[in-house]
Formats: structure tokens, C-alpha cells, sequence
């Protein structure tokens, strides 16, 4: 593909909608369900977090790029997002510590990046008319053409893409020697996450999304942990069989995000997807059972339903988002199991939620006395 610089570019939403803006990078065309994310910071951990793939990112901070990219704060090992459409987008960087600069990174990756966007009109119509499917092109201007690209692109409803990220392969992580060993089964997960495990002395296998429960006891792990992911939680029926089994195992499990929503599913909880989502790093949670509020990091667009839960006896919600009241967290009364919907490892920040991980640290303790 061919680079360009300041080429005109076009966005086109799937109810007809069409924004102009500027090429940053490569000649091409981009798909997928159109986000926002309102973060100001971290927009290098958003962009490389597997729970983005198939999305077009919209960026509501109006500069982007401003402290370049520093390679071992990516979250995967590579772009995640479909593309990135934003208002400044800066091509330089001030950081010292940075490794090169955004653009770079993208045209490295063979991303799209379109800028001088109207990004708060773009946010406000969608915020209005719901998270939608959208195009970005520097290569075709054409919307009749356009637009018939874009009416072949599958809804996010419906779609498994954690087999699109997960680990083809399982690995290892952290000490070895330790006497905690978590069984992760990778859903899409995000670097920090392992990290965080890591730094609280764990030992880690990771892997792959459609690994059998059986393989996962055999390595005979303290602990289960169920990860974040992108797509709809609902079209993962072999995931589900297998989070069934692991819940019934009797060992403490921590899921976030996407496996926060297996679980759920699991116990008969239906999933829905929402208007537009939660995705930034500044939603306020009350944890319901100290009665304390935490500044989270989210980024997701299925919600867990609250109606179901209050039928089911053997689930009780632990934290609640305090913007719309939805179901941040969840617990397990009859099973050592919990999970949250946002995420506690929170990298670049805040830190509120990391104490999550060190209840699933006592919860393994606990089982093992």
C-alpha cells in the first residue's frame, strides 16, 4: 500500500451519515462497528487491547500521538483496532522515553488513521443513534461504492471474534517455583493483566479460547482466570460448556469483561448489547458490599442482565456503575467465583479496582489451606 500525507479521506456510517477528514498514513479502506473511547490518556493500551478487534476507534481527546509510542506498554503484540479516526493527530512525539512516533506505528502495521474529523459531531450522533457499523477510506471516494462495501459487513451482534486473538498455543509465564498456579484461559487478554498476576507471585499458563477444562485441570492450577475478549459473548456456546465445568471445579475463578459475561451466561443470565458501551478510564463503580466508589477503566459493549440476576439465587451483584446502573460486577454465592465487567489492571490508570487481584489471591489461598 501506498503512504500519503494529508490525502483526503472519508468516514461513512451505516445509517448514510458521511464525515471528510485527512489521510495519516496508507491508502485503503477500513470496516467495523464504529466506538468511542473518552480516555485522554493510554491511547497506545487501547489501541493494541484485543477486546477493540473489529472496531473503528474514535478518539474524543482532540490530540492524539502527543508522547509517541514506548513498545513495552502495548497491551498484544500489535494493533488491534480496525482503524483510527480522530481530530489532531500528531506526528512527532515530545517523550523521551518513546520508541517512534504514532503514525509510524500505524503505517508499520498497515492501519488507516484518518484526522481533521469532527470527532465531537461524530460522538454526538452516535451517542443519539447508537453504535453502529462505519467505513473509513483514502482510496475510494465513491459512496455509492462505499456504501455497498459497508452493507456487507456483519454485525457486531452475533459475532465470535475471540478465535480471531486468543493464543494459538499455550505458554507460561512468571515463577515457576511459585505455589500459585492460575490456568488463564485467553479470551483475548490483555498483557497487564498477565502482569498483574505476575507481580503478585503467580505462576501462569495461558491458553487458547477453545482449550477443553480437562486439559486446563491436568496442569493442576490453584485458580482459574477467564479474560477479556472482543465480540458477543453469547456466540461462544463451546466457551460457555467449558466455563460451566471450570465453575463446578470447586477452585477460585476471576473473570473480567468477556469472561466476566461467560460466567453470566454460564448461570442462565442473558446478554444484551448496549446503545453505545462503556469505554474510557474514568467510570465511576460502587462496590456494593464496602459501600466504596472506584474511578475504572472500561471498554465494552455487551452489559449482563440485571432482571435475570434478581432471579437467581445463586448470584449476587457485588458493583454497580454509578453513570446508568448497570452491572459492573458479580459474585457467585454457592461457587468460588467472581468477575467485573470493567477492567482492574487499568494500565495506564487509575489503579482503584487492582485490589480485585489480590481478592483472587486470598480466594486461591483460602482453598488451598
Amino acid at each position: 500500500m501506498k503512504y500519503n500525507k494529508k490525502k483526503n479521506a472519508v468516514l461513512l456510517l451505516e445509517d448514510g451519515t458521511v464525515f471528510y477528514g485527512k489521510a495519516n498514513g496508507i491508502d485503503g479502506i477500513a470496516t467495523g462497528e464504529l466506538c468511542f473511547n473518552t480516555g485522554m490518556t493510554g491511547y497506545q493500551e487501547v489501541f493494541t487491547d484485543p477486546s477493540y478487534f473489529g472496531q473503528l476507534m474514535i478518539t474524543t481527546n482532540a490530540h492524539v500521538g502527543n508522547y509517541g509510542v514506548k513498545n513495552e506498554e502495548s497491551e498484544s503484540l500489535d494493533l488491534k483496532i480496525s482503524g483510527l479516526i480522530c481530530k489532531n493527530f500528531n506526528n512527532g512525539f515530545s517523550r523521551e522515553g518513546g520508541d517512534t512516533d504514532l503514525q509510524t506505528f500505524f503505517v508499520n502495521q498497515n492501519k488507516i488513521v484518518i484526522s481533521d474529523i469532527d470527532t465531537r459531531a461524530v460522538v454526538r450522533h452516535i451517542r443519539d443513534k447508537g453504535a453502529m457499523n462505519a467505513l473509513i477510506s483514502t482510496s475510494i471516494s465513491d459512496l455509492n461504492e462505499l456504501s455497498n462495501i459497508l452493507s456487507k459487513v456483519p454485525s457486531m451482534k452475533g459475532l465470535e471474534l475471540s478465535s480471531s486473538v486468543s493464543t494459538n498455543k499455550s505458554y507460561t509465564l512468571g515463577d515457576k517455583n511459585s505455589d500459585i498456579k492460575i490456568a488463564v484461559l485467553d479470551l483475548g487478554v490483555k498483557k497487564n493483566i498477565l502482569k498483574c498476576l505476575i507481580e503478585r507471585g503467580c505462576f501462569l499458563k495461558v491458553f487458547p479460547m477453545n482449550t477443553k477444562y480437562d486439559e486446563m485441570k491436568m496442569w493442576q492450577p490453584n485458580g482459574f482466570f477467564l479474560s477479556n475478549g472482543p465480540g458477543d459473548p453469547s456466540a461462544m456456546p463451546n466457551v460457555i460448556a467449558e466455563v460451566k465445568r471450570i465453575i463446578k471445579d470447586g477452585r477460585a475463578v476471576f473473570g473480567i469483561c468477556l469472561g466476566h459475561q461467560a460466567i453470566a451466561i454460564s448461570e442462565g443470565i442473558s446478554t444484551y448489547k448496549m446503545h453505545n458501551g462503556h469505554r474510557g478510564i474514568n467510570h465511576p463503580v460502587k462496590n456494593l458490599e464496602t459501600g466504596k466508589a472506584e474511578v475504572t477503566s472500561q471498554n465494552h459493549g455487551f452489559g449482563i442482565s440485571k432482571e435475570d440476576i434478581f432471579e437467581n439465587s445463586n448470584i449476587k451483584i457485588t458493583h454497580i456503575n454509578l453513570n446508568d446502573d448497570t452491572v459492573e460486577g458479580i459474585r457467585l454465592i454457592n461457587n468460588n467465583c467472581f468477575s467485573v465487567q470493567y477492567h482492574p489492571e487499568s494500565s495506564p490508570g487509575p489503579h482503584d479496582s487492582r485490589y480485585l487481584f489480590d481478592n483472587f489471591i486470598n480466594n486461591i489461598k483460602k482453598t488451598n489451606e
